[in-house]
């Protein structure tokens, strides 16, 4: 169903702005489907996500073949509901979830994705009790590559649901790694050494993630 919101870009102007819970990326079918194939273990380390998670190699990333990879490129926080329950079926260890920089793109505000992330905790403290489940924070973007517009020049909305998240995270139980401060500049943008197309990571860019993961204990 399509679904539209009104915002208004001034006191007498109105801008309707589209946007569509429904979408999925051509990958989706496909990567859902080997996801429920592949077997379960309670000692999974589940990292959920978008093409930023999908581009990792986890297990070899942090060194060990429980760490396994739930990224589907081009994901929203709809697609990810939709899937969430092959993760908690598998009742894993914990999971990590970043999700939510495609649905900016798209735009999905900030009020629909904050909910679906409710939802997400819900639904795992619900069917998967003894997961520990992790938030990670969205990282910024950097507009100077040119390459992906859509998705840049939404920091306000990015910082904004990364403290929302945060505010979030006692009531319903889940913790908070805080990713985004360092990948950020001074100037606000995602870092270039971490970036090859100002969203998406370059190796070193996954490594600060790995460190971030250590030097919190978030990983053993």
């Amino acid at each position: 169903m399509l679904l539209l919101f009104w915002l208004s870009a001034s006191v007498s102007v109105a801008q309707e702005v589209r946007w569509d819970s429904t979408v999925r990326p051509d990958i989706y079918g496909a990567r859902v489907d080997l996801f429920r194939s592949l077997p379960h273990s309670r000692k999974d380390v589940v990292f959920l996500g978008n093409s930023l998670t999908f581009w990792a190699d986890w297990s070899d990333l942090l060194g060990n073949t429980r760490y396994k990879n739930r990224g589907i490129p081009g994901d929203i926080t709809f697609g990810m509901l939709e899937r969430l329950d092959e993760v908690i079926q598998g009742r894993p260890a914990s999971v990590f979830i970043l999700i939510g920089i495609n649905d900016l793109a798209r735009n999905i505000p900030d009020s629909v994705i904050l909910r679906n992330y409710r939802r997400m905790a819900r639904r795992l403290k619900t069917g998967a009790p003894n997961t520990r489940i992790y938030f990670q924070t969205l990282l910024p973007t950097n507009d100077t590559f040119q390459k992906l517009k859509n998705h840049y020049k939404k920091e306000e909305h990015i910082r904004y649901l990364n403290q929302a998240l945060k505010e979030m995270a006692p009531a319903e139980g889940f913790d908070v790694v805080d990713l985004h401060p360092h990948f950020v500049d001074e100037s606000g943008k995602l870092k270039k050494e971490f970036t090859w197309d100002g969203v998406h990571l370059t190796l070193a860019g996954y490594r600060k993630w790995a460190d971030v993961l250590r030097a919190g204990k978030y990983i053993r």
